[in-house]
């Protein structure tokens, strides 16, 4: 009898762990289901044409950034991956939260290609960039993975003399060329600009404020007006 006893109060003590696990099992479904997923609200996008600095490294260089031949080919790419390589992993992520609009007095002169993050500062070393060769008029494509939509854009051109070799990029070497409107969600946009009266190699910069919420965009991309 005390054996019989024995085997139905480990079944019911069985029976009551299983339960129990039931419920958590319950429980972790209803608080996952509670969390919100965020992979897309943190996947954003850059311009793509003309290649902005970190994508541009990222395109050429992403699957062979441990090429030596990289270090000589291109060196400003090369120096950018040695010093921080999430720099281009992240290339869709430069942003900033809450600037109001305020984009010139909360980025300083010298950080404008890294939207003043400093994890980013190789982007604003001044040096030998690949550029893209572009037309005095020429259509600027932005690939937004998450389709946010743009409140605007705000493109500004280097002035005639500006030297990206050996000049960081500074609020005082632009021309603000274009403001755009407002631009519907969708992962693809593109607008065109007109950078005449200008030759040889610029810094092509653009604030992309996006819709979904106050965040600001910066980005440099190199080209060579010709």
């Amino acid at each position: 009898m005390r054996s019989n006893k024995s085997d139905q109060s480990g079944g019911r003590s069985r029976s009551a762990v299983r339960q129990s696990l039931r419920g958590l099992v319950l429980l972790f479904a209803m608080v996952v289901g509670m969390v919100p997923w965020t992979g897309a609200a943190q996947a954003h996008g850059t311009i793509i044409n003309p290649a902005s600095r970190a994508y541009q490294c990222w395109k050429t260089w992403g699957n062979q950034h441990t090429n030596p031949a990289m270090q000589q080919q291109d060196p400003m790419c090369w120096r950018a991956f040695q010093a921080n390589p999430d720099t281009m992993w992240n290339w869709m992520s430069a942003l900033r939260d809450g600037l109001g609009g305020q984009y010139q007095a909360r980025t300083p002169d010298g950080q404008l290609c890294s939207n003043a993050l400093s994890r980013n500062d190789t982007l604003n070393q001044p040096g030998a960039w690949k550029t893209t060769t572009v037309g005095s008029s020429f259509t600027v494509q932005m690939y937004d993975q998450a389709s946010h939509g743009a409140d605007y854009f705000r493109v500004y051109v280097t002035k005639q003399g500006f030297n990206p070799t050996t000049q960081r990029v500074g609020w005082g070497n632009l021309d603000l060329i274009t403001t755009t409107g407002r631009y519907a969600p969708a992962q693809n946009i593109s607008f065109n600009v007109s950078v005449s009266g200008r030759s040889g190699n610029h810094v092509l910069f653009v604030i992309w404020k996006a819709s979904h919420m106050d965040q600001a965009y910066m980005w440099c991309s190199d080209i060579n007006i010709a």
